[in-house]
């Protein structure tokens, strides 16, 4: 599609988050082709499918969600009000031994429905059968970057190497990348193993860590006093770099490793509050400079999949946390709700407007009452914004949601389907 959207304002991240007025944006097939005011373009040069006059509304990068488990959306609100252990122990894993395949094809649809209605237009999935998570994100039309939680229980590594390869020569909307579940839930021999594939592929490692204190204390107990990202350095695990999930419970020492190992790190206010996980030191790593990115963590523990709340938690609770209002700007929260996100997880094409970038992008209402008067609208998004906002999501240059309706590709199965299908799946397993 050829899409001219003209009368906007246009937010950018790249060298400091602005938003300028009264600019038009051009898009060809799946990118971004023109930014500007319009006065210095031939308009004559594409023939447009679509003309769209947005009236002053903001036209944004698309959010980048970092970090989720989109088929884990039959659990929400099924397990909820439990300390962690007991969460997992006796309302995650139960059921999700009794997941199939077209299970997990069923409710990742279901969660691209939310992604869609709140702006996001890519996501860092881990979760149980990368084959059908793939199914399903490419029937939808996300761009889904996956990383497999290979542990001492799942999938042999040998499985995960197929699916590096078949994952990484498909559809572009998709791609793989390498990772274990948590160095809690492998062994040395699994977290050496995949060291060195890491250093066959010259290829980053994602994985869960530092989630919890009892994590950390553990992992001391069997290392002599290591912390989780100083064994896995010390296995060789981070020689090609790494995103770490969570990274709540970290010391001086993990920062330094991470700084000097070029590590990204994955908030997850919700999940982390929600399972009195902790609140992860946010500031202090924004102070040390290394890169962060923000995710929803699955639905079965956050409950919901909306970036803006995101984005206000991961403000707020550090402002509470050290007592300083001024802690951790909303500005740099914005920037680590696309941009950020989009380095972590590998997608240097994405999580921006500029002219070349991937078309994924949003248009948010700013005649909304939450919206108004207007006065910082970087900042209004961060601390005011909702989902209810969103009025159109664009990804890879097509229009999946507009005006409170979707706009499903012509292979994706209806919402009425989508929904009846998720409910027998929960239906099936009481």
């Amino acid at each position: 599609m050829n899409v001219r959207f003209y009368d906007a304002r246009v937010l950018t991240v790249s060298g400091g988050v602005r938003v300028e007025d009264n600019k038009e944006l051009w898009v060809s097939g799946n990118r971004i082709v023109y930014v500007g005011d319009g006065n210095d373009a031939d308009r004559d040069k594409y023939k447009w499918d679509r003309e769209m006059n947005l009236n002053g509304d903001l036209l944004m990068p698309g959010f980048v969600n970092a970090h989720t488990h989109s088929g884990m959306t039959f659990l929400r609100s099924n397990a909820d009000d439990l300390p962690l252990q007991r969460w997992l122990n006796e309302q995650v894993f139960p059921f999700e031994a009794k997941l199939t395949g077209e299970d997990i094809y069923w409710c990742t649809l279901l969660a691209c429905l939310e992604y869609l209605t709140s702006g996001t237009t890519s996501i860092c999935e881990m979760y149980l059968n990368p084959i059908f998570t793939a199914k399903a994100t490419e029937t939808f039309g996300m761009r889904c970057v996956q990383c497999p939680a290979i542990n001492n229980f799942s999938q042999p590594v040998s499985e995960m190497l197929e699916w590096y390869e078949k994952l990484n020569s498909g559809s572009p909307l998709t791609s793989f990348r390498l990772g274990i579940h948590a160095e809690y839930t492998c062994s040395k021999e699994l977290i050496e193993e995949m060291a060195e594939i890491s250093h066959q592929k010259k290829a980053p490692v994602y994985l869960h860590c530092c989630e919890t204190a009892l994590e950390v204390e553990e992992c001391k107990e069997r290392y002599n006093g290591l912390s989780p990202v100083q064994i896995l350095d010390e296995l060789g695990l981070f020689d090609y770099g790494a995103t770490l999930f969570h990274g709540v419970h970290v010391t001086e020492k993990d920062m330094e490793i991470m700084k000097d190992k070029k590590l990204s790190v994955i908030i997850n206010s919700s999940s982390n509050v929600k399972l009195a996980s902790g609140i992860a030191p946010v500031k202090t790593y924004l102070e040390k400079g290394i890169d962060l990115g923000i995710g929803t963590d699955g639905p079965a523990s956050n409950n919901c999949l909306d970036m803006f709340k995101e984005m206000f938690l991961t403000s707020a609770l550090e402002k509470v946390k050290n007592m300083d209002a001024s802690a951790v700007d909303s500005l740099e929260v914005l920037k680590m709700a696309t941009a950020g996100g989009a380095k972590a997880i590998g997608l240097e094409d994405c999580g921006d407007i500029r002219e070349g970038m991937l078309a994924d992008l949003i248009v948010i209402d700013m005649k909304a009452p939450n919206m108004r008067p207007i006065n910082n609208i970087a900042k209004n998004l961060v601390y005011s914004g909702s989902k209810s906002n969103v009025k159109l999501t664009m990804i890879d240059g097509e229009i999946l949601y507009e005006n409170g309706e979707f706009r499903l590709k012509k292979d994706c199965p209806s919402v009425d389907e989508i929904y009846e299908k998720v409910q027998a799946v929960i239906d099936r397993m009481r």
